[in-house]
């Protein structure tokens, strides 16, 4: 696996910056007026890639499909619209997506998607989409999987509503098809998610255990995660956008609003800032401050020249121009090479 992916011209690896996803999904509502605004958020925020879903509903549920809970929290019980009318409603044409690919290109944003069907992934490989992701409820259909794999892009999935053992049969699928570019994002597949559900944790699972990137697709709406997320070393994350979370729809009450998305990538440009390396060392700023408030070893009281430092001749004071006082065990039976008076810097001169 490859632990450094180039999409359009980022690069997104280890010691990289957080590649951030805007998931525009099908909060757009089928308007490209919607669509456009969402692209225009994501840039504000300085989102790498924002991300629609491509699908035809006839190819990826029943007439008769059970919505799922959060859909009926947001959209009503089937009686009122069914899952596959609300998918109908959603569905981006082709032209839709070719006004939508022009106009991010126009905004210097990656456009992305999820396809939901082979007929999508078609699609999207007509618009010379960069890479593809597949949504968790996919992350099991083999089918759509390996025919993303010949294509041979990049691949970002999700592993919500999925156990352990799950995953790792899905990561060696890839081993297993010497796919290399591939990203596996930790998700929680509840729309809002809670907090107490979030298992951050696994992301360092994940990081251990897999040798691809890692990232994270949070349906939470609190600053929290972002912030452990990339403070664990997740090197991709997701978020849902929306102009309005009172717009009709299933996704647009676990969204960001726009300014909520630049907050976010904020703290996590932030959080990336702070995290600096694993290396321990005096920063710029400290070297004066070192000097200044570290100490060095000064005589306590006085002593002639001939005469052996002991103990009771140092001090150990502020400022630190001298000898550290690690160093005082060295120091004694020393014979002084002069007289010294009380608060005297010790020097390397002062002692045989």
């Amino acid at each position: 696996m490859n632990k450094l992916i180039k999409i359009d011209d980022k690069k997104i690896g280890k010691d990289r910056n957080m590649y951030f996803i805007a998931e525009a999904g099908v909060n757009h509502n089928n308007s490209l007026e919607i669509a456009y605004k969402l692209v225009d958020a994501a840039v504000d925020a300085k989102a790498d890639a924002i991300k629609f879903q491509t699908f035809k509903a006839k190819n990826i549920a029943l007439k008769n499909s059970p919505k799922a809970n959060y859909h009926i929290k947001t959209t009503g019980t089937d009686s009122v619209e069914s899952w596959y009318q609300m998918l109908k409603r959603q569905e981006l044409s082709l032209e839709s997506h070719v006004k939508i690919n022009d106009y991010c290109k126009s905004k210097n944003i990656t456009f992305l998607s999820t396809p939901y069907d082979l007929e999508s992934v078609d699609l999207l490989q007509n618009i010379d989409i960069s890479a593809f992701k597949v949504a968790s409820s996919d992350n099991q259909n083999y089918i759509l999987i390996d025919y993303l794999i010949k294509i041979g892009k990049p691949i970002i999935i999700s592993t919500a509503m999925s156990e352990e053992k799950e995953v790792d049969e899905l990561y060696n699928h890839f081993q297993k098809s010497n796919f290399k570019d591939l990203v596996i994002m930790h998700c929680t597949g509840d729309y809002p998610s809670s907090l107490k559900e979030s298992n951050m944790f696994v992301i360092t699972s994940f990081i251990n255990k897999y040798e691809c990137i890692i990232g994270y697709s949070d349906h939470n709406l609190d600053v929290i995660n972002p912030i452990v997320a990339t403070t664990l070393g997740a090197k991709v994350y997701e978020k849902h956008l929306t102009i309005d979370r009172e717009m009709e729809g299933p996704d647009h009450r676990a969204s960001l609003t726009p300014n909520e998305l630049k907050f976010t990538i904020e703290q996590i440009k932030k959080t990336e800032l702070t995290l600096g390396n694993n290396i321990k060392k005096c920063t710029e700023s400290e070297i004066d401050n070192r000097k200044k408030l570290k100490k060095s070893l000064y005589i306590n009281k006085k002593i002639k020249q001939g005469e052996t430092i002991d103990l009771s001749h140092l001090s150990a004071k502020r400022p630190g121009y001298g000898i550290p006082p690690s160093s005082y065990i060295q120091i004694i039976g020393k014979k002084a090479k002069r007289d010294m008076s009380i608060d005297h810097l010790l020097t390397e001169v002062d002692f045989e």
